[in-house]
């Protein structure tokens, strides 16, 4: 749906909150009913307008561009085609990861060996894939929720677990800010979701505090992976070993 489609259909949803007809409507701005049922539905009206139809509805412009926002749809996970297609090239996986973590396209340039033209280009492909929605001067909008995630036996996890699984837990996780813990135990079943829900608070905790933290500025700002797991697993060595 275009973005047109969408603020007609955000402006006529707040219409029936407020239980104001087309009549209404009309009256507020001076013109016929008819002439605003065709202004409607054919989307076409200039920014005076709908600022004359904000102040009708008793909200301004940028609470009418946030509900737009709001409504649209976001995606908690890619199909195995985008996944596919976001790995099939290096650098795109590489302004995926920034455009996941919020950067703007200076902040990606700046940081890595890719030119201006390169970021821009692969931005058009993430649109076309439908993991942003690019905008004019090169800002976007994530299509992504705050659940999302990748696909578990994905391409994506498979290439983490390909190439760079064994890089990640290589690093001593002894400087500040660093952490990796390992522990092993039986517990009963019933509680295991209970841990696995524990986790995922202190993920979302991290995601938020990473969209809290982009006004910020950036050399007060440092990259971190946070990554949870837990599983029932024995190692291969061990059940070897079973009788």
């Amino acid at each position: 749906m275009s973005t047109t489609a969408d603020l007609i259909e955000v402006i006529k949803k707040e219409l029936k909150a407020t239980q104001k007809t087309y009549a209404d409507l009309a009256e507020d701005l001076g013109m016929a009913e008819s002439s605003v049922k065709r202004m409607l539905a054919k989307g076409d009206m200039s920014l005076s307008k709908i600022d004359e139809i904000c102040r009708a509805l008793k909200m301004d412009f940028a609470e009418l561009a946030k509900r737009v926002a709001d409504d649209q749809p976001l995606l908690d996970c890619l199909s195995h085609e985008q996944e596919v297609a976001v790995i099939a090239d290096k650098k795109l996986m590489l302004v995926a990861i920034c455009v996941l973590s919020h950067w703007t396209l200076d902040q990606i340039i700046s940081r890595y060996r890719i030119t201006e033209a390169e970021c821009v280009g692969q931005m058009i492909k993430l649109d076309r894939i439908g993991i942003i929605e690019l905008k004019p001067l090169n800002r976007y909008r994530l299509k992504l929720s705050k659940a999302f995630k990748w696909l578990p036996h994905g391409p994506v996890m498979h290439y983490f677990r390909e190439h760079a699984l064994r890089d990640y837990f290589s690093g001593g996780f002894d400087k500040e800010g660093e952490s990796l813990l390992l522990i092993h135990g039986t517990i009963a079943k019933g509680l295991a979701n209970s841990f696995v829900e524990r986790m995922q608070k202190v993920a979302k905790d991290f995601a938020q505090q990473h969209l809290a933290d982009q006004k910020l500025p950036e050399n007060n700002r440092e990259g971190y992976t946070l990554l949870l797991a837990m599983r029932s697993w024995e190692f291969e060595v061990f059940e070897n070993l079973r009788r």
